[in-house]
């Protein structure tokens, strides 16, 4: 990871409000570097069942108090980079050319941060929906990350490349199954690792199991106490709505019940432990601190 201690350090490094105009948000920690690097944004109609157990009504009204828009989301793609020992770590990794409008631009982003992407060393999964595994093939099916290793929960794994399950699914769930396939049937099998959640699994990467969102969703953390960052991936989905009310289910849970439990647990983790907090649809600077409020939990950005 040659320079990565003078982009960290450069006296004309970005000001926060100028990188976040870049797609990109560094913070240090400890001795690492934590970069939250967008991959873009995905506008949505929101209607009737984004949130499975509330009404609309309320939903756009917790939006509404927060200055939020009431009939669509901006749906943030935030990926993140370890910089650790002179290592790089990829925390999950967008579409790529396999996306929506507004999305693929992680490269772009990194550029800006002063990441080379060539200079990643490892991708870290914490699960295979579509957005976080997409960026690791393009549509011809190159791969992105040639000399990177791949780290994958093992239940996760699993679960999606089992060609009986996805078989016996029913016609419209059968996508995901198909969109996995197609990223990791061939993949090399040098680069790909799979890991037990609970694990540490490169550079110090502690992983947990956060289980409900998909079968094996794992979140990953860093480091300790104030010094510590937690993605959470998809465990709070957008903050304004699921941080705020951990019982709200988001659609795209497979297990509601079981992501609402896991939900209700990592909050109540992270707010008790004090360290950095960040989610994959967490919008810029994608990084904050999670603080108890009520009978739910609140987000703050770091500034």
């Amino acid at each position: 990871m040659a320079g990565a201690a003078g982009v960290s350090g450069c006296a004309h490094a970005p000001t926060p409000a100028a990188s976040l105009a870049q797609g990109f948000f560094r913070q240090k920690l400890g001795n690492a570097h934590v970069v939250a690097v967008s991959d873009g944004v995905g506008r949505r109609p929101l209607a009737e069942g984004f949130v499975r157990n509330a009404p609309l009504a309320q939903v756009q009204a917790a939006l509404a108090a927060q200055g939020l828009p009431t009939d669509y989301i901006d749906v943030p793609y935030t990926c993140f980079v370890l910089e650790v020992d002179g290592k790089r770590y990829l925390l999950d990794t967008g579409f790529a050319d396999n996306g929506p409008p507004g999305t693929g631009l992680l490269h772009t982003h990194m550029r800006a941060a002063g990441i080379d992407p060539a200079s990643i060393d490892a991708v870290v999964l914490s699960h295979l929906h579509g957005d976080h595994i997409n960026g690791l093939r393009r549509k011809d099916g190159s791969l992105l990350y040639p000399q990177a290793q791949l780290y994958v929960p093992a239940p996760e794994y699993a679960f999606w490349m089992d060609a009986a399950r996805r078989d016996a699914a029913p016609e419209a769930a059968r996508g995901g199954f198909l969109a996995v396939q197609r990223v990791f049937q061939g993949y090399p099998a040098q680069q790909l690792r799979l890991f037990e959640p609970g694990t540490t699994v490169v550079g110090g990467i502690e992983s947990i199991a956060a289980f409900g969102h998909s079968p094996g969703h794992t979140a990953l953390a860093l480091g300790s106490g104030n010094e510590r960052f937690t993605f959470l991936a998809d465990t709070a989905h957008f903050p304004a709505l699921f941080v705020r009310n951990p019982d709200w289910q988001v659609q795209f849970d497979m297990d509601p019940a079981q992501a609402r439990a896991t939900r209700h647990a990592l909050l109540a983790r992270m707010a008790r432990e004090g360290g950095l907090v960040g989610g994959f649809h967490f919008p810029l600077p994608s990084l904050g601190r999670i603080r108890k409020d009520g009978e739910g939990y609140r987000w703050i950005p770091q500034a």
